[in-house]
């Protein structure tokens, strides 16, 4: 099963790199899924990858903070988010993460177009409740997934996509969501518009 989560690692000069990504987790025999031991598949042009690859550790985020989700997407922090020392690795933890573990990357397979990294959990932090998802947040996550993926895809597709996904958010989200579909929106046109 893939899982929609935020790594943070720590950049050459030791400020936060923060991207969303979906490692690959095993289930356990009642479903649910184990983060003990998962895969990551990063690019291996991406500064994630680079980090990892340097470090061996990072910090994987659950949260249903669909902004983050947004601007970790598209590389929109202006203020880096609030985050705090971890306790097993050199890394820091999200502060507005429901649950965060900390990992050490054991293997990496550098062969393929896309890089395989095993990792184990070495500490987990709780910090809140899972609030839940609604529509919205839903919405706002493939958008964010789309945004990231604007050199590939078809433009008549994204905005075809992105006129259902603004409905949904603006049915069902609130501000939080709109905030982070406006910047998607925004990102999106203005990728457009240089490549026009």
């Amino acid at each position: 099963m893939i899982l929609e989560t935020i790594i943070t690692t720590l950049n050459v000069d030791g400020t936060l790199n923060v991207s969303p990504m979906g490692p690959t987790v095993n289930l356990e025999a009642d479903g649910t899924p184990s983060l003990d031991l998962f895969e990551l598949r990063p690019f291996n042009t991406s500064k994630t990858f680079a980090n990892l690859k340097r470090t061996k550790a990072g910090v994987l985020h659950i949260t249903d903070n669909v902004e983050l989700f947004a601007r970790a997407a598209i590389g929109e922090f202006k203020v880096v988010p609030e985050a705090y020392q971890c306790l097993m690795i050199e890394g820091k933890v999200l502060r507005d993460a429901c649950r965060s573990y900390e990992f050490q990357v054991e293997y990496i397979d550098e062969t393929g177009p896309r890089m395989n990294l095993n990792c184990r959990t070495v500490q987990v932090h709780r910090n809140r409740d899972f609030f839940g998802f609604n529509r919205a947040k839903h919405a706002v996550l493939e958008a964010a997934i789309i945004a990231t993926r604007l050199d590939f895809l078809p433009a008549a597709e994204v905005a075809d996509q992105f006129i259902r996904f603004n409905t949904i958010v603006g049915k069902t989200g609130a501000l939080n969501e709109q905030r982070a579909m406006d910047l998607l929106n925004q990102f999106v046109q203005d990728e457009g518009n240089a490549r026009a």
